[in-house]
């Protein structure tokens, strides 16, 4: 899918290499391929062999091809510690560091370094067994939240199990009775006191010195269902808006500039917090791109993406252009999303992505390829596409995504209608406590 600019080449082309351990960046790496670079994507998963087919080119070895690249991007955390040599021989990464890896996958480790640098974390306790935690929380009753901790996967993430009793009893029955089924899969754990308040997100872009203004201030719907019910999937749909600043940024990540620099990291980073009147508190980070939130980013960032990428590579970008308003982005898939059910996903392997009218306008791919110039269903994960939308208002975001959304034809396909609509008494809140002006 190369198109006229990049066969000719223009001054500021340059040659982008997607390093990745499963399909995540491809529409990002669609997005730089259409501004007429070149580039070239490694995916070490062997199930999403037919990912991307017929829109990147796609490579079996990506160690082979650092000195064709002008610009490297680890699209994922476990690259740290590779990203760092590569920095020191002079190659310009796009990509974590072993400290920015740890601060997301070691739950309990980010804890600790959001509190070093003065962020206001909840009360939290760490346990390696059940009972000692059933013990805790029969001599402490309250609300809290199960959360694993230590280097844990995507999988053990979405055990999370959030209690709904003010004494806390629901949660200790449930650890009663799934004390042999949970002690297999999760080692280390954490209880968390449980906060009422604003889920919310800031983000930003971080160019190995200091950050890249303005930031994303986002709101995620991580639950499969309308009204945030039903299981974590990693993500249905985000609100996003930019700002210069602000409180949220000014309490939470703003802090963490010293330690990413001595880090030299370079890319997105992202922490998510509870907000209340007592202050914002820090959940878990997440020191890589977001999914979706890179493909709605797409829809708000309007600096082009090779040169954003390369100039943020070389520590040179200090700033984006970004439009006013509010961007939205739904996901859209088809089972076994969010789970791994490959019988199933053989149902629709294959089918074909159609669109009533011919717009491309907000779509965003996900595990998908073109064959016989038909976008078709890949992989086997039923992540298909994410939809974007923005406007001046929520409500005008939220009528052109939706729109959007209308437009796709795909068998049996789902997402969240109410992406968005948390802002009007979300922003209430913050306003209330001083958070937003």
């Amino acid at each position: 899918m190369e198109n006229k600019e990049q066969k000719n080449g223009h001054s500021g082309y340059k040659k982008f290499l997607f390093v990745s351990h499963e399909s995540l960046s491809g529409d990002l790496a669609w997005h730089i391929q259409k501004e007429g670079h070149h580039v070239k994507c490694y995916i070490k998963s062997t199930t999403d062999d037919d990912v991307y087919d017929g829109i990147l080119e796609k490579i079996p070895d990506w160690r082979t091809e650092i000195s064709w690249a002008d610009i490297i991007v680890f699209d994922d955390t476990g690259f740290g510690e590779i990203a760092e040599k590569l920095r020191k021989e002079g190659k310009l990464i796009v990509g974590g560091s072993v400290y920015t890896d740890k601060l997301e996958e070691d739950r309990e480790f980010g804890q600790d370094e959001a509190k070093k640098v003065g962020m206001a974390i909840l009360p939290q306790w760490n346990f390696t067994t059940m009972d000692d935690a059933i013990t805790t929380l029969e001599k402490n009753p309250g609300r809290y939240v199960f959360k694993p901790s230590g280097f844990i996967g995507s999988d053990e993430k979405s055990m999370l199990f959030i209690a709904e009793e003010e004494d806390g009893k629901d949660l200790l029955e449930v650890m009663r009775h799934n004390k042999k089924a949970w002690s297999k899969r999760v080692k280390n754990f954490q209880l968390q006191k449980f906060a009422t308040g604003v889920e919310v997100a800031v983000g930003a872009f971080f160019n190995g010195k200091d950050f890249v203004m303005p930031v994303c201030v986002n709101f995620e719907h991580k639950r499969m269902f309308p009204g945030d019910l039903g299981p974590f999937t990693g993500e249905m749909g985000t609100l996003m808006y930019y700002t210069t600043g602000g409180e949220i940024f000014k309490q939470t990540l703003e802090k963490m500039r010293d330690a990413l620099a001595a880090s030299k990291y370079v890319g997105y980073i992202d922490v998510n917090c509870i907000a209340d009147r007592h202050g914002i508190h820090p959940l878990e980070f997440t020191s890589r791109f977001g999914y979706p939130t890179i493909s709605i980013q797409m829809e708000g960032i309007q600096t082009p993406w090779g040169e954003f990428l390369y100039t943020l590579a070389k520590g040179d970008c200090t700033e984006i252009k970004t439009k006013k308003g509010f961007q939205i982005g739904v996901v859209v898939a088809v089972p076994p999303f969010p789970f791994d059910d490959q019988k199933t996903f053989s149902v629709y392997k294959d089918s074909s992505i159609l669109f009533r009218k011919p717009s491309w306008e907000g779509v965003h791919i996900g595990d998908v390829k073109m064959l016989d110039e038909d976008l078709r269903l890949a992989g086997e994960s039923g992540y298909a596409l994410v939809i974007t939308g923005s406007g001046n208002t929520v409500e005008e975001s939220r009528k052109q995504a939706y729109n959007r959304v209308k437009n796709i034809m795909l068998q049996n396909m789902f997402y969240r209608v109410d992406i968005g609509t948390r802002w009007y008494n979300d922003s209430d809140l913050l306003r209330t406590w001083g958070y937003l002006y």
